[in-house]
């Protein structure tokens, strides 16, 4: 088994309405939920559309072992927003924690996987999509906090 797929952080769920999915879970009892923490500039940024990218809202909760991402895609075409036109709500993505980002993203492509989407920052942290759907229905994503 890959070393860039053990440490499974987050599920992220594409939905349709970012408040009244949160108000749900809520009830029940799944909370308290939070803004997606921006944590700095991107020295690349490497997306299929950046301002729809830049527009998606996010709320988050972390469980006891995972945290929920909510994702509401907006309006503007992007990878998410298909999805949820294409299959409706649902997991989009499965996002795994690794040490050095550059070397996860190196290992992912020496496995063949084709990257959807893909960011570094000035402290060496960042994300980098897969894209798993033919092969495990879903994306993949490994990232360095």
């Amino acid at each position: 088994m890959t070393g860039i797929f053990k440490h499974l952080h987050h599920v992220c769920i594409v939905v349709k309405d970012l408040e009244k999915t949160v108000a749900y879970y809520e009830s029940l009892g799944v909370g308290p939920w939070f803004d997606y923490p921006k944590k700095g500039e991107y020295l690349e940024f490497d997306v299929p559309n950046k301002e729809a990218s830049k527009a998606m809202r996010y709320k988050c909760v972390n469980l006891d072992n995972v945290q929920i991402q909510l994702c509401d895609p907006g309006v503007l075409d992007s990878p998410q927003k298909r999805f949820l036109d294409e299959r409706g709500e649902g997991v989009y993505h499965l996002g795994f924690e690794v040490e050095d980002r550059d070397a996860a993203e190196a290992e992912g492509r020496a496995l063949g996987l084709p990257v959807v989407a893909r960011g570094k920052r000035t402290d060496g942290g960042g994300f980098c999509y897969f894209d798993t759907r033919a092969k495990a229905g879903i994306v993949l994503e490994v990232r360095k906090s």
